[in-house]
């Protein structure tokens, strides 16, 4: 038996965010990140319309990037003072992935997070608060995943929470919010999501449900993308619900590991995670077409790329990931990220060995040991093509 799971209700287009007076309870707390929110009045929209519903409402502000643990820890204390029956959280995936979190510590606080993440090991929610999603950018997609993403700095690793009870109870996917997204964050999110989609699209519980949803999310995001980046409002109106359709099949069919290297070098070398993914991409393709040559050429004929044999159509793929980076600055090695070789060196065998551990490992087409993330992470610091 498989299983597909989503947010009971999604409201998508112009002035969703507006839906949020239907809501029916007592109390919400509103958790957000920086001040982008604040500054655009979005954020204040969102308390308005919290209030127009007739609750009480409680804020947690300033989640930082790539969301630590304490933060977490701190959320959810404040959770269980106020007791919320709502937690509405508005930004970008950080945010969202925080208050997750904070919501299975709100309702379980004795449990252990080293419990919590492992994968598909948290405990029923629900039993206090029910769960909104609002994303501001076109990428994480956390707004409709089983998945949270939280990072214990003093480990150096990111851990990626894993269970359908962290799925939200309501998305809004209002593409006002993403209007305002600077370049390289819609760069850097854009390439999250078409790396969602394509891990989707050959990870291990793909399936009848999910792969419509990856491959017409590759398609929108190959329309749309840099024109989005480069401001056309209609584009970003198109990424915004790509993203979100990637989210809905990577949620289910899982994801591999392009996001488990993202994972385990964004902590050490601070690699913003969509930036990350965008480097990583075209070198697991050629990595994963070893087992599943056959399946990732299905992308770039979908796509009507060139190619008459699957080997020339994934690198056809794999071109026009590089030509999306190359048109949007992102750097196509480690080395040219600024990363200094004998920092590299003196992390490969930690950074390596985290990534097999990591959630999104076991969901990869290809089995990947320790030696192989060595050789992988070579091969994308010096920028050296993947053919083993």
């Amino acid at each position: 038996m498989s299983r597909f799971t989503l947010p009971r209700d999604l409201y998508f287009g112009s002035g969703s965010l507006a839906e949020l007076k239907k809501l029916n309870g007592k109390k919400a707390v509103v958790v957000t990140g920086g001040n982008s929110m604040r500054r655009n009045g979005f954020l204040q929209k969102t308390i308005d319309y919290l209030h127009e519903a007739g609750m009480e409402t409680r804020l947690i502000e300033g989640v930082e990037p790539d969301p630590s643990v304490e933060t977490v820890m701190q959320g959810a204390a404040l959770m269980r003072e106020f007791q919320p029956d709502w937690i509405v959280s508005i930004g970008g995936g950080s945010p969202i992935d925080a208050a997750k979190a904070m919501w299975i510590f709100y309702e379980h606080p004795e449990a252990e997070f080293s419990e919590v993440a492992k994968p598909f090991n948290i405990p029923a929610l629900r039993n206090k608060a029910r769960f909104v999603a609002i994303p501001s950018t076109s990428g994480t997609a956390t707004e409709v995943t089983a998945f949270a993403v939280i990072t214990d700095y003093s480990k150096g690793i990111k851990y990626p929470l894993a269970d359908f009870e962290i799925t939200p109870d309501v998305a809004i996917v209002d593409p006002d919010l993403a209007m305002t997204m600077p370049k390289e964050l819609t760069a850097h999110t854009g390439m999250d999501a078409l790396t969602h989609a394509t891990e989707a699209y050959v990870a291990a519980l793909h399936s009848d449900f999910s792969d419509p949803l990856a491959l017409h999310a590759i398609k929108m995001i190959v329309d749309n993308l840099l024109l989005s980046y480069e401001g056309n409002t209609e584009a970003r109106v198109n990424m915004h619900n790509a993203q979100c359709l990637a989210g809905m099949a990577f949620s289910n069919a899982l994801l591999g590991i392009v996001h488990s290297m993202a994972h385990k070098t964004g902590a050490v070398f601070h690699i913003p995670h969509g930036c990350a993914n965008a480097i990583y991409l075209p070198y697991v393709i050629d990595y994963n077409k070893k087992c599943c040559a056959s399946r990732l050429a299905d992308i770039p004929r979908f796509l009507g790329l060139p190619g008459n044999t699957n080997d020339e159509l994934i690198d056809s793929y794999t071109n026009l990931i590089r030509k999306f980076n190359t048109t949007m600055n992102i750097p196509h090695s480690l080395k040219d990220y600024g990363i200094k070789e004998e920092v590299f060196l003196a992390n490969l065998e930690r950074i390596s060995a985290n990534a097999v551990e990591d959630a999104c490992t076991g969901c990869n087409p290809r089995p990947t040991t320790t030696d192989d993330f060595k050789k992988i992470f070579t091969a994308v610091y010096y920028g050296t093509k993947i053919e083993f």
